[in-house]
């Protein structure tokens, strides 16, 4: 190393690129399972003072509130927070909250006993779940002697077991190695997802891409032996030169009538199934939500740039797609989807209200709902929407509100982002 020095100048990450090489362009590969990845909370991604820009909305109760008299004349009391129903349609299920679990795929975090018991969690509270792409091809579905905490029907089975009648439902994502393996025909002819499809709680989402790594498929890192079992249905790069190897999806291909073509597939092949779509957030994301939406999808989800559980490169999450705010404006501009769900960084009522007032149905929990799981196996997701419910609650009913549909952008203050309209 020599003396040479550049103040003001990142000279260390220049230096870490100089010593290791492609594998600088990540995350160490020890994190991975262990550390979510994500945007960071005014951190890299948000530059040069930036903040996240729907943190800088305002929640504005007004002083006069028709809709809670309404509510008084219903009740025939003074209603309070406790009067505010959070049940709601998301996606053609009943919902117990605003709330789902976002898409939780093949990474290791998201694998054994968190897992399932995360999915068991899910199911208690009845709140729609999406198990993502990749688990088929890389644990397999679970009828072939693979190991039941990481396949895809040992989640199924741990939700459905502690799900309530007539609330929540399962979403199977499918990417291009997920389509490989059929793993939408498996599901649908599983005798075990039979009870979800006869009960209209089985939905199937097709991936076009994640708020991590816009225009990327999804990566995890994985071990020699591993590497050799899954080598001939995925990219492996050996970057990282300990043995460990980076595995990378392809993203797929979509065009505006390659998609519509997807969703009219979708629903000829599985007409009992719902259609969900998720999108990164990409410059036409607006676009992209009115094709699915004109072609049948029952939900579309926007993933914003904040979003992210498993592996990227760190130039993604610091610098690639837009914001979840930036994605909720044009969506409003362009008039959103009639079940718009988003994510990127949920994790309290405010920043939900926010996104409801702005045009979503619900909010998405990944990286909180693995972490609340991990701190309590047992009740700890539980526990945690029995936070994010009661302030919800709160928020809603301080509008003088008593759904999450009755929100709308009146009720947010925008002072530093021009675009989304001021309260009043």
């Amino acid at each position: 190393m020599s003396d040479l020095s550049a103040p003001g100048f990142p000279e260390e990450e220049v230096r870490r690129r100089a010593r290791a090489g492609a594998a600088a362009a990540f995350p160490p590969p020890g994190e991975y399972g262990r550390v979510l990845f994500g945007a960071e909370h005014g951190g890299a991604r948000w530059q040069r003072g930036e903040h996240d820009p729907l943190d800088t909305l305002r929640i504005t109760p007004p002083v006069l509130m028709p809709q809670r008299l309404a509510r008084l004349i219903d009740l025939g009391r003074e209603p309070d927070y406790r009067d505010v129903e959070l049940t709601t349609s998301i996606g053609g299920f009943t919902s117990a909250l605003p709330v789902y679990v976002s898409a939780l795929g093949s990474t290791r975090a998201a694998g054994g006993d968190l897992g399932l018991a995360l999915a068991r969690q899910a199911g208690a509270l009845g709140i729609p779940m999406v198990i993502g792409e990749n688990v088929v091809p890389v644990n397999g579905y679970g009828r072939q002697g693979e190991a039941a905490d990481r396949a895809l029907l040992g989640r199924l089975h741990a939700y459905a077991e502690e799900l309530p009648d007539g609330r929540g439902g399962v979403v199977v994502q499918q990417s291009t190695e997920d389509a490989d393996a059929e793993v939408w025909n498996l599901v649908h002819s599983d005798p075990a997802a039979l009870p979800l499809l006869e009960s209209g709680r089985l939905a199937f989402e097709l991936k076009l891409g994640q708020g991590a790594k816009p225009g990327l498929g999804g990566m995890t890192v994985l071990d020699a032996e591993a590497a050799a079992r899954v080598g001939d249905r995925y990219g492996l790069d050996d970057v990282f030169g300990d043995g460990r190897v980076l595995r990378s999806s392809t993203p797929g291909t979509f065009t505006a009538e390659i998609l519509r073509q997807q969703i009219r597939l979708m629903r000829n092949n599985f007409p009992r199934v719902r259609v969900w779509v998720k999108l990164h957030p990409g410059r036409d994301v607006a676009e992209a939500a009115r094709v699915a939406a004109e072609a049948g999808a029952d939900a579309v989800t926007v993933d914003g740039a904040e979003g992210g559980t498993g592996w990227a490169p760190d130039a993604f999450p610091a610098q690639v797609g837009l914001p979840l705010a930036e994605c909720l404006r044009r969506l409003a501009a362009a008039g959103p989807p009639p079940c718009l769900l988003v994510s990127g960084r949920m994790w309290e009522g405010g920043r939900a209200v926010k996104s409801l007032a702005l045009g979503a149905r619900a909010v998405g929990l990944g990286r909180a709902a693995l972490l609340a799981t991990a701190e309590d196996p047992q009740a700890g997701l539980i526990r945690f929407a029995e936070c994010l419910a009661l302030e919800l609650r709160l928020l809603i009913s301080a509008l003088g509100k008593y759904a999450p549909a009755a929100l709308d952008r009146d009720d947010v203050w925008a002072p530093y982002f021009p675009g989304i309209p001021s309260a009043g």
